[in-house]
């Protein structure tokens, strides 16, 4: 038999050296390929001839072959085999483990792997029942030598992934390997860590012994295989092998942190560990890791591997292992803050850890890290953290939380985009993200994260958290506006349009908000620091800019600190005039061009915060009603000062404080004067012709035109905003306008008009009567909106507004779940063209209709329902032609 295996060994050879060198032409290096898959098939010397290329070739891939053709031969003909050729392989496959290999340093990776899977794959088929010694057999390997040693390491933790991960073979030998492997799980283990304890031990002497650096590599080797081996079953195995012996396995993954070429697996094993669920009483010795050794290696890991990720001395960037074992050991942290969360306070009586101080400067070392990853990896422990019923009551907590809040003002600021270099974070952005785009949606739920933390810790330090706030805002306040270098150009255009000052301002915002925002509901009316919250106000509202940005972040700021003007009524004016210029702030150099970004966004939320005041103050509103009346009826003098969006805003306002009057007829006679103008126009002649017929009313919008020029007028623009004001302003009306809350008070103001069988009071809308006269329009526009999709009316649209039905890029987005692009350049023009004005029209003019409706039975009540012929109109209204809207113009009729 020799000279024929001989020969077919040569010929093998020949095939893999021609693919190999073959590396111009595929069509050589196919044919080899398919040689060597013939052979394996067909050859009856299959088996001598793989075991010959395996023990006797020099080449690394002409020996992997070799493997190759033995895996293939246990996988595919295993069972046809007789015993003794079973016998033979599983021999001469042990043998090449104990001698079939160069040294640890010299074997190729590939090899030991291909060789490690042929003695899984004879195990799956023979463990326990034909070869009950395998285990004894593989560990007498490891005294052979270091080579030996790993691939035990090498075929155990790929029979783990196969048999528990994976499941590559049939349930029921699954199950026997399995439960075999749970027997002996005490002496595997045991096994594991004497080798593991061994081989470290080793590497640290030679490791410090000048010329036996080899010899300590291939110690090393031999650990981080050993590591990787016990992650293998550390993930699935009973917590008791875990915990045993005073969680004596845990307490070396903790040595081994200080290790630099060991830490990376040793954390990862510690946090498949500490990650574990289970009962509670077995999780219960995990708290040994709060004792003073084990968090002394924690505390020294997590303070000293930040700068080690970054010393990369050839390439100035990061070392991306050691980045990696930050990443691991952050996760251990966070791990392990779930597990304390979770057994102190529990039934099974677990006392805060003596140590925690130490866990908690571990876990605010990563918090303060300059990676965004990591300080967003912290957030939600620290939450749990502040959140725990007995741990937020500890003092070191307490004192945590002040650093905490601190540490909140530098990571609030929006730095660190990977396209930049103006922060250290830059570097690390630049391995976590792929795009300033995906920086700012991950910075963005880090920021939500951190806010609810902030709140949270402001419960537990709500004093201190005021002086931070306060100290913050005064520091804005007193600092020079830095407009910085305002663009920043990558490949994909501006990412950002923030000027330093502005980010600033937008960090220190959303902490002030966050923090008194949570003060106002957790401190009793008496402990709360009006005074100096009213001398905070007072230089919010006297500070003066005209960077659109920033006034924006200050009218947040005068929302949030509003609560202490209910303290000090005469200073309401003030706040009020210092919001109103922001409703109809200019650039000056944009009086005759589109307003940019930041100035529609600035005045919407000047629009935004009068809303919101008025609904929550209405009754602290009412003496400034005249005030603020008669301030907004000088702006509706002046056309070109609001747009009709920003006036239907102004109405809404009026509106809420309106129901303080707790009059019926004075609150109905100022709703008619309110929508004087808006009733005049919406029953006119010409707008009733418009809004019955579908042909006038594209004419009247400018849908059924052709424009070629983009840049030309918009002559129907105002009569777009003619309609949009109106529906809106009606919208406005049913939303807003209600009677007192107080049945006694609506009884006397004259809202209730009489009482059901059991004596519950029926309330009347003073706004009803006002309404009653729009609806038959509003019933005629909805049905002319259906009526829209009819085939001749679509084919009335001009070329330009064809596609003016379809659905919205946003919503389109957001039901496909598309994130926003959340970047903006804040100084470019919120311009849009004709055809997309066109479309917003259309979806916000159907959805208002439709808004109108659903709100004006609640609002209505009894006078809705008793218009005569409702449902025919509804029906004739909002159910004709049903069949011809588009699927997602139906949304706004189920809501």
């Amino acid at each position: 038999m020799a000279e024929p295996i001989r020969s077919l060994c040569d010929e093998l050879i020949k095939a893999v050296n021609v693919m190999m060198e073959a590396e111009s032409s595929q069509t050589y290096r196919l044919e080899a390929l398919k040689f060597i898959e013939d052979f394996k098939e067909k050859s009856p010397l299959c088996v001598e001839c793989g075991l010959q290329l395996a023990e006797k070739s020099q080449t690394a891939v002409v020996r992997h072959f070799g493997l190759q053709i033995l895996e293939h031969v246990v996988k595919f003909k295993w069972n046809d085999m007789p015993p003794q050729e079973k016998l033979q392989l599983k021999n001469c496959t042990m043998g090449l483990l104990s001698d079939g290999t160069h040294p640890i340093l010299q074997e190729e990776c590939h090899v030991k792997d291909a060789l490690s899977r042929i003695v899984v794959e004879m195990i799956k088929r023979e463990w326990p029942q034909h070869w009950p010694d395998m285990l004894k057999e593989l560990e007498a390997l490891t005294a052979m030598g270091d080579a030996q040693t790993e691939l035990v390491m090498l075929v155990l933790l790929r029979l783990a992934e196969d048999v528990i991960t994976f499941q590559t073979l049939p349930t029921q030998r699954r199950r026997d390997i399995q439960h075999t492997l749970t027997q002996n799980m005490d002496s595997i283990f045991t096994f594991l860590l004497g080798i593991l304890q061994l081989h470290v031990n080793e590497y640290k002497k030679m490791n410090c012994i000048a010329g036996q650096e080899l010899k300590a590599k291939a110690h090393w080797r031999v650990g981080v295989a050993t590591l990787n081996t016990l992650a293998g079953y550390i993930d699935w195995v009973a917590l008791v092998h875990i915990t045993n012996d005073n969680c004596h396995l845990l307490e070396i993954f903790c040595l081994l942190l200080s290790e630099p070429e060991l830490q990376l697996e040793a954390a990862e094993c510690l946090l498949i560990a500490i990650s574990r669920k289970g009962k509670l009483e077995e999780r219960k010795p995990f708290m040994v890791l709060f004792d003073e050794v084990a968090m002394n290696y924690i505390l020294s890991a997590a303070q000293s591997a930040g700068g080690a990720a970054l010393c990369n001395q050839s390439s100035g960037g990061i070392v991306e292992r050691r980045y990696t074992f930050l990443k691991r050991l952050c996760q251990v942290l966070c791990a392990l803050g779930s597990q304390i969360c979770s057994l102190v306070g529990s039934d099974i009586e677990v006392q805060v850890p003596v140590n925690l101080d130490k866990y908690m400067e571990a876990l605010f070392a990563f918090t303060t890290h300059p990676s965004q990853f990591l300080r967003s990896s912290t957030q939600m422990t620290w939450g749990n953290l502040f959140r725990h019923e007995i741990l937020s009551k500890d003092p070191v907590v307490g004192q945590m939380a002040i650093k905490y809040l601190r540490a909140a003002r530098i990571n609030l600021v929006k730095t660190g985009f990977p396209s930049k270099n103006d922060c250290p974070g830059c570097e690390f952005s630049r391995v976590d993200f792929d795009s300033d785009e995906d920086f700012n949606c991950s910075f963005n739920s880090f920021r939500a994260q951190q806010g609810e933390a902030v709140r949270l810790a402001c419960k537990i330090v709500p004093f201190e958290a005021f002086r931070i706030a306060r100290e913050w805002v005064q520091y804005q306040i007193c600092t020079p506006i830095d407009t910085g270098n305002t663009t920043s150009k990558t490949e994909k255009g501006v990412c950002s349009a923030l000027s330093p000052s502005a980010v600033q301002w937008d960090a220190m915002t959303f902490f002030t908000e966050s923090v008194f925002g949570q003060l106002f509901k957790i401190l009793e009316k008496e402990k709360i620091p009006i005074d100096e919250g009213m001398e905070l106000l007072q230089m919010v509202v006297h500070y003066e800019t005209s960077d659109p940005l920033i006034l924006s972040c200050v009218l947040t700021i005068i929302s949030t600190l509003f609560p202490f003007v209910t303290h000090q009524p005469h200073f309401l004016p003030q706040v009020l005039f210092k919001i109103f210029p922001s409703i109809t702030f200019e650039l000056v150099e944009e009086c005759k061009a589109p307003r940019t970004r930041a100035v529609k966004n600035l005045r919407r939320h000047a629009c935004s915060s009068i809303i919101r005041i008025c609904r929550d103050y209405s009754d602290f509103m009412l003496p400034c009603f005249d005030l603020m009346y008669e301030h907004v009826k000088r702006l509706f003098s002046n056309e070109l000062l609001l747009t009709q969006m920003e006036k239907c805003a102004l109405m809404e306002a009026l509106i809420l404080i309106s129901n303080q009057f707790k009059d019926y007829n004075k609150q109905k006679a100022f709703l008619k004067e309110l929508m004087a103008a808006v009733t005049a126009q919406w029953l006119s002649e010409e707008m009733k012709s418009v809004l019955l017929d579908p042909a006038t009313f594209l004419a009247y919008v400018g849908a059924d035109q052709v424009i070629s020029d983009a840049d030309t007028e918009d002559q129907m623009g105002i009569n777009r905003s003619r309609i949009s004001f109106c529906v809106n302003t009606i919208l406005g009306v049913v939303k807003r306008a209600r009677w007192p809350a107080n049945p006694e008070e609506a009884k006397a103001g004259g809202f209730v008009v009489s009482t059901t069988s059991d004596g519950a009071p029926i309330y009347r809308n003073p706004c009803a009567e006002p309404l009653q006269a729009l609806l038959p329009n509003l019933f005629a526009l909805i049905r002319t909106q259906n009526s829209l999709f009819l085939p001749e009316n679509i084919n009335r649209l001009g070329k330009t507004f064809t596609r003016v039905y379809d659905i919205m890029d946003m919503e389109k987005n957001f039901a496909l779940g598309i994130p926003q692009p959340l970047l903006d350049a804040y100084d470019s023009s919120a311009y849009r063209n004709i055809a997309e004005r066109m479309q917003g029209f259309f979806s916000s003019l159907y959805d208002n209709c439709y808004h109108v409706l659903g709100n004006a039975g609640p609002c209505m009540q009894q006078d809705f329902y008793a218009i005569e012929g409702l449902a025919e109109q509804i029906v004739g209204s909002a159910f004709t032609h049903l069949d011809s809207v588009p699927d997602h113009r139906l949304r706004p009729l189920n809501e």
